[in-house]
């Protein structure tokens, strides 16, 4: 018999599956519980309202963002960090070639939590995760007053991702654009 909090995990990321497939508005329990593999009851017996579901899914993807941004903004401590070491980090934020349903799920999820303030909690502690990040790799690179820029450079990603999402465009774009605010070209890595 799984445990209550294997349950409730498979419930939130049959959420953000659901989100990322066909967005916030398919998200219905039925199809929740079909997505899991757990009875109805478990979906109400687990989140009593639609808001809260909503709340945990984004909440439990921004604890897993945290947790991977800060580990990357950690590895950027490295005083030999260098632009190279910057592409490979910026890489890794791109996430590879492909847009899945779990890089889909946080646009739905920011753009609700535009809509629904008690949402906007999660998704600042989300975007301050991102800050840090972008703080320590400017730092590194030697990028003046770099606390004011993070913001720039990580709605700079932010927008190259919604663009790669639109259009299909290669992550390598947004590897250039970064590059580009780090007043480097690409040509000057080492």
């Amino acid at each position: 018999m799984p445990h209550a909090s294997d349950t409730r995990q498979r419930i939130i990321d049959a959420v953000l599956r659901i989100i990322g497939q066909d967005g916030i508005a398919a998200v219905t329990n039925r199809r929740i519980a079909k997505e899991a593999g757990v009875s109805l009851g478990s979906v109400t017996y687990h989140f009593a309202t639609q808001h809260e579901l909503l709340r945990e899914s984004l909440l439990h993807f921004v604890g897993e963002e945290t947790r991977h941004f800060t580990a990357l903004a950690d590895a950027c401590s490295d005083e030999r960090f260098d632009i190279g070491q910057a592409a490979e980090v910026v890489a890794q934020v791109a996430g590879g070639n492909a847009f899945d349903s779990r890089h889909i799920a946080p646009f739905e999820l920011y753009v609700q939590a535009g809509r629904d303030e008690r949402l906007r909690a999660a998704a600042a502690e989300c975007f301050a995760a991102y800050d840090l990040l972008a703080t320590r790799i400017l730092t590194h690179l030697g990028v003046p007053d770099p606390e004011r820029l993070a913001g720039a450079a990580v709605a700079l990603v932010f927008g190259q991702q919604l663009r790669r999402l639109a259009t299909g465009a290669p992550a390598e774009d947004l590897v250039d654009t970064l590059l580009v605010l780090t007043k480097l070209t690409p040509t000057q890595t080492p």
